[in-house]
């Protein structure tokens, strides 16, 4: 499923193609094709995200889009006169004068109000790509229960867009134990984990994937810090994931093998839905 700097990369790269322009909508599979009729030539206002949702101004129209675990949603520029056939099961595709966009896939694709809008927002704890967050309202929730912080941080209520592989990865970074209590999480430590978060998925933006490992993450701050991450940002549709950097991680999809920083053989076991990878030898903090 796409994390939340993936959501965040897409509407800004919708707000780019697209922004302020009239597009084009259809549904080429035909299952949105009286909303897209709506959505027909109206401008494309703004595009915006919380946590995992993706909201798009269109007119006086709000279009909802949830990728869930196998959505896509590229903006591809257009080489031709005019963008290729649509290529299999395209819920709705938006045309604009240099780029179009497919959406395959969703869990949600749907107009929505206002009010609606506002529920969704509501129901989500904190997102740390959002400047405005309160991070003291995740952490409120996590010391109301006993469930294990590596639960609670997929909970999309607690905090908004962290998937599996930052749960792992940002945990193992600050040695927590992902089966300790919320109730026993010290406020010291989440604030670590807050600011972690805050400092890494906006990487994840720049570059179209995610970045934990401390050298890999000097370099893309330095290359956001000195303007060089702009052309990568550019550059990338969403078709798949970025690949400036390579693609390794501390403890994600590693179960038995050795962890890099104390040796200890790495385990895996199913949490919240999800595989969670995680070193018992260094991960003790609570």
């Amino acid at each position: 499923m796409p994390e939340g700097h993936t959501i965040h990369a897409l509407a800004d790269r919708l707000t780019r193609a697209f922004g302020d322009s009239p597009v084009t909508a259809t549904s080429p599979q035909g299952r949105f094709t009286a909303d897209a009729a709506l959505l027909d030539g109206r401008v494309l206002e703004d595009a915006a995200a919380a946590g995992k949702h993706l909201f798009v101004d269109i007119g006086d129209r709000i279009l909802h889009v949830h990728l869930g675990l196998i959505g896509t949603f590229p903006v591809i520029p257009i080489t031709d006169d005019k963008p290729p056939d649509p290529v299999g099961t395209v819920r709705l595709r938006l045309v604009g004068q240099e780029h179009y966009a497919d959406l395959r896939g969703p869990m949600v694709c749907a107009l929505i109000d206002l009010d609606t809008r506002e529920a969704i927002r509501s129901a989500l704890g904190p997102d740390p790509l959002d400047p405005a967050a309160d991070p003291g309202v995740a952490l409120m929730r996590i010391r109301r229960t006993r469930r294990g912080i590596g639960a609670l941080l997929l909970d999309q209520a607690v905090v908004a867009g962290i998937g599996n592989v930052y749960r792992c990865e940002v945990l193992h970074r600050h040695r927590i134990d992902p089966f300790a209590a919320g109730t026993e999480l010290t406020e010291e430590l989440w604030w670590t984990i807050w600011a972690d978060l805050v400092r890494l998925l906006p990487l994840g933006v720049a570059f179209g994937q995610i970045l934990t490992l401390a050298e890999q993450v000097r370099e893309a701050e330095q290359l956001v810090a000195d303007g060089r991450a702009g052309p990568i940002t550019r550059s990338l549709t969403g078709e798949r994931l970025g690949d400036y950097f390579e693609r390794r991680f501390a403890t994600y999809q590693r179960a038995g093998e050795p962890c890099h920083r104390c040796g200890t053989i790495l385990r895996g076991e199913k949490v919240s839905g999800r595989r969670l990878y995680w070193c018992p030898g260094c991960q003790t903090r609570h």
